[in-house]
């Protein structure tokens, strides 16, 4: 049985204003090698194009813990976020990265998300790599109605460029 995303009350999906799910299963890397890449955000830009203006706040950088408070840009918008799950892959256990995310405004601008990744190893030498987005506000009300869907389409790029990465350095 696969693992799902563990969702505050206020983010589950179908009760928010838009929602994002993209997934791929890779052989030959592990959920620690997907995992370690994923959070340390100093290579971000190498594989995922549409994120920029990283900032650590309290002396963090550049890798992602619990509690981590940092900013950065994406999908035009200017992001304010917290780490408010973390837990490393270990014994049969998937790992498990989430971020409360918002850009401040007013009711027309403000946009609130929660961002979770789960890796989780399989069998036969496989990971499985998931990420989810749960957003609220007008902001995400207007990417419901894009067309083509650039959350889900920029969100397949980053897990599918995370998984490169990682095996292109597997395969040095």
């Amino acid at each position: 049985m696969l693992n799902e995303i563990n969702w505050p009350q206020d983010y589950l999906p179908g009760t928010t204003d838009n929602f994002a799910s993209n997934e791929i299963i890779v052989r030959g890397i592990t959920a620690k090698d997907v995992f370690d890449n994923l959070i340390d955000t100093s290579i971000w830009s190498t594989y995922y194009n549409n994120v920029a203006d990283i900032y650590f706040y309290d002396g963090d950088a550049p890798v992602l813990k619990a509690n981590t408070r940092f900013k950065f840009s994406t999908f035009g918008f200017p992001i304010e976020a917290e780490v408010v799950e973390f837990e490393a892959p270990s014994d049969g256990k998937p790992g498990r990265l989430s971020w409360h995310g918002w850009a401040e405004g007013d009711a027309e601008h403000r946009l609130d998300v929660i961002h979770a990744w789960l890796i989780e190893d399989l069998p036969f030498d496989r990971v499985r790599i998931l990420t989810q987005e749960s957003q609220k506000g007008k902001p995400a009300k207007d990417l419901f109605n894009t067309e083509p869907d650039v959350m889900n389409q920029g969100h397949q790029d980053w897990i599918k460029g995370l998984a490169r990465t990682v095996l292109a350095a597997k395969n040095k």
